[in-house]
């Protein structure tokens, strides 16, 4: 029971920590925040197919990139929630490869454009449809393309990356 608990940990805190580095990187380039992100950290949220531990994993990553990156608290308690929405869909999803990246690109489609249109978020109230339309080309862009890469470079070796633990 200890070994699968250090492994549950270990996982989510190792996809949490590359979470967070995927999203400086995209930050860097400016693709991390605004009314179009391409986040290539969202990539990552095909990991709850191959490992409970990237539902928390990718909660708590996405947290600290929003608290990191200097978003309002809006956005760091409605993007994150949005995160743990898409990634727990995504774990419920496992089963049906092409619909993991799915419950992500609409979790984050439908809720950031409410952080980014609110006046206690970022205030683009007039552009409302327009924020819908380009959060969600860049979760199509980040989950649902460079996501199902990932997915599927991923399948190959998950036996070796993601180990069940010997009970």
């Amino acid at each position: 029971m200890k070994t699968k608990n250090v492994l549950f940990l270990t996982q989510a805190a190792m996809i949490a920590a590359l979470y967070v580095v995927l999203t400086f990187l995209a930050n860097l380039f400016g693709l991390a925040s605004g009314a179009v992100q391409v986040r290539l950290s969202e990539m990552l949220a095909v990991l709850p197919a191959f490992t409970p531990a990237a539902v928390p994993g990718l909660f708590v990553g996405c947290l600290l990139s929003n608290l990191l990156t200097g978003c309002c608290l809006l956005d760091i308690v409605m993007g994150s929630l949005a995160t743990l929405i898409g990634a727990a869909g995504a774990r419920l999803l496992r089963r049906h490869r092409f619909l993991v990246p799915v419950p992500t690109i609409l979790s984050n489609a439908l809720i950031v454009p409410f952080v980014l249109a609110s006046p206690y978020g970022y205030g683009l109230t007039s552009a409302w449809w327009y924020l819908i339309v380009t959060v969600g080309t860049g979760e199509i862009a980040s989950c649902g393309i460079l996501g199902m890469i990932l997915y599927f470079v991923l399948q190959k070796y998950a036996a070796r990356l993601f180990p069940q633990p010997i009970s």
